[in-house]
């Protein structure tokens, strides 16, 4: 496992493969394994962009497309969903964009396309989201100079992504979640134990909140800034395009 978070060939094969698998399980699985608080989750990073700015959104590792769809109720714009798995986005589209969800249907369009290379033009959106995805590329840097890249002048980003707790009690107890209780339960629903470990694993080798902070710096984003949520178990990072 630990050549798979550290080849980046590798890891996006692997990474592929792992979401194909658990699809059907996926949304079940975050809501059971997070308590049902990824709802939650997701409306703060939505609001983020209930500003009122006109133009697209680009959700990046959109997935099975609740965020997308988050975004489009709070904030009424349309949405390219775009992510690397085409079974994620077909079973997003077939659930989520059903005629119980018209509008929606019609303002969240389903892209399969690699964050590293994105199918859009060079300052074509006016806010990127990426949910619980960011840590999934195979280049963080890269991945971040794309969405920067399509980020129209003024516009923001907004990446939501899991952090580890440094509350010295609740620290060790949530690495034992991640690493005991996480691989089981989400094993034995979706009868890929593997991928629930990687995902463990990818929390626990991914990037402090003042290093991702430092790498937005990098890749151009002017004022990159940080709030956890839920104990620090979850952080929400933002930044905007020189405008």
């Amino acid at each position: 496992m630990k050549q798979i978070l550290t080849d980046p060939n590798q890891k996006s094969v692997f990474v592929q493969d792992k979401f194909t698998s658990v699809t059907k399980r996926y949304d079940l699985l975050n809501s059971l394994l997070s308590c049902y608080i990824d709802h939650y989750w997701r409306k703060e990073a939505a609001k983020e962009l209930a500003d009122g700015h006109a133009g697209p959104i680009l959700d990046l590792c959109a997935g099975t497309l609740p965020l997308s769809l988050e975004l489009l109720n709070q904030n009424r714009k349309p949405v390219a969903a775009v992510d690397f798995c085409y079974e994620m986005l077909a079973y997003g589209a077939r659930e989520r964009l059903n005629k119980k969800n018209q509008g929606a249907k019609l303002q969240i369009f389903p892209v399969c396309g690699d964050g590293l290379r994105l199918p859009l033009r060079d300052e074509s959106v006016q806010g990127v989201t990426i949910a619980f995805g960011i840590r999934n590329l195979s280049n963080v840097s890269q991945g971040l100079g794309e969405m920067h890249r399509v980020l129209k002048p003024g516009g923001k980003v907004v990446i939501l992504e899991f952090s580890r707790p440094s509350n010295p009690v609740l620290g060790p107890l949530y690495k034992f979640y991640l690493h005991r209780i996480l691989p089981l339960v989400g094993g034995l629903i979706s009868k890929d134990m593997e991928a629930y470990k990687y995902l463990a694993q990818s929390i626990e080798a991914f990037y402090s909140p003042k290093e991702l902070l430092s790498l937005m710096h990098e890749a151009g984003f002017l004022n990159p800034a940080c709030r956890s949520l839920t104990l620090e178990i979850v952080t929400i990072y933002t930044g905007t395009k020189a405008g």
